[in-house]
């Protein structure tokens, strides 16, 4: 690889992450924004029209704090496991593609790494999480940080096999386990109207996707593993300034990740309406990838505005009784009908 080529991938990977801790930020703007509109209140309004400039407050706030580190915890664990959480969220961007494929110099614009097991990759990154809160949790030496470390190591671990299956539906469809692949087996339309997007055939997977990620990402009305009323604030009771913060990026940006890896999958990626002249048409996908992640993230929100909490017994049967169990029975009747085809 030339230094040049060297070069522009590493300019790829710092505007990606610019854009991607940005939108991280304005995404607890957003959140915050949305449900004080639901609850009928308003919402950050001091700082900048709109509270525009909140996030950026905040963050001045999270780094200006004095950094308190108990006296009984695990010093060198409990100083990595943030860092763990925060940097197995941001890798899955590594081979997230944002647009269609447009190539300079020979490397595409959109896509850090086009890899043919993209699919794969991101899961097993997005696994690794899972070590970074149950390492909080047992280094913190509090019941309460143990208690959520336990909780979520099992919950993820519960909710990732319902992921992988609602997923292997598409992968059979698509019979690629590369995200662009995937996204352009879904160009063109059904009957000439109906848009060929993946959620049409495999609906009932989309429905078991969406579920255990809001699961997989600790949100409400899942977020047993930070239960606040039971566990202080669970697996980071015990971090404060940019620690307890890496936290906080690891659960929006991996919140931004299952809305990618939603749209991608199910939601025909940029795929939309393309006219108007070239420059036109070289945005409008972008925009189309950007107002279905929006959407997700919307429906985040919604969810957490609508939904009251399980309890843990609930949230576990839930998984392993009804999720896993339809997402099977998804895979086997995808597979009879894609066998009745091919024959």
């Amino acid at each position: 690889m030339s230094p040049l080529m060297v070069l522009f991938a590493l300019a790829k990977i710092v505007v990606i992450l610019l854009v991607l801790l940005t939108v991280v930020a304005y995404a607890v703007w957003f959140e915050r924004k949305l449900l004080a509109h639901m609850q009928c209140r308003w919402g950050p309004t001091r700082v900048g029209p709109h509270g525009l400039l909140q996030p950026l407050a905040d963050a001045i706030k999270l780094l200006t704090k004095e950094d308190l580190t108990p006296s009984e915890v695990f010093p060198l664990v409990y100083l990595l496991a943030p860092f763990l959480s925060l940097v197995t969220a941001l890798l899955a961007f590594a081979v997230i593609p944002f647009g269609p494929e447009t190539r300079v110099g020979g490397m595409d614009l959109f896509q850090i790494a086009d890899l043919d097991i993209g699919v794969l990759f991101i899961l097993s990154v997005s696994s690794m999480g899972v070590y970074g809160i149950a390492l909080a949790g047992w280094s913190s030496n509090s019941k309460y940080s143990l208690l959520g470390g336990l909780r979520s190591s099992a919950q993820m671990i519960s909710y990732e096999l319902a992921i992988g299956l609602s997923i292997i539906g598409v992968l059979l469809l698509t019979g690629s386990l590369s995200l662009r692949a995937i996204v352009e087996n879904q160009a063109g339309a059904y009957w000439g109207f109906l848009p060929r997007w993946n959620i049409i055939p495999q609906f009932a997977g989309f429905v078991c996707f969406l579920v255990a990620a809001i699961a997989e990402t600790n949100r409400l009305p899942f977020d047993l593993p930070e239960a606040e009323t039971e566990l202080v604030a669970g697996y980071h009771t015990e971090y404060s300034s940019m620690k307890f913060g890496m936290f906080f990026m690891a659960e929006y940006a991996n919140m931004v990740t299952a809305s990618c890896l939603a749209t991608l999958l199910f939601f025909g990626g940029w795929h939309g309406p393309v006219f108007g002249p070239a420059i036109l048409q070289a945005l409008l996908p972008l925009l189309w990838f950007s107002l279905k992640v929006l959407f997700f993230l919307f429906l985040y929100v919604w969810i957490r505005a609508t939904l009251p909490r399980f309890r843990y017994d609930q949230l576990m049967a839930f998984g392993w009784k009804f999720l896993v169990p339809l997402a099977l029975g998804n895979l086997v009747v995808t597979s009879l009908v894609l066998a009745i085809r091919w024959s």
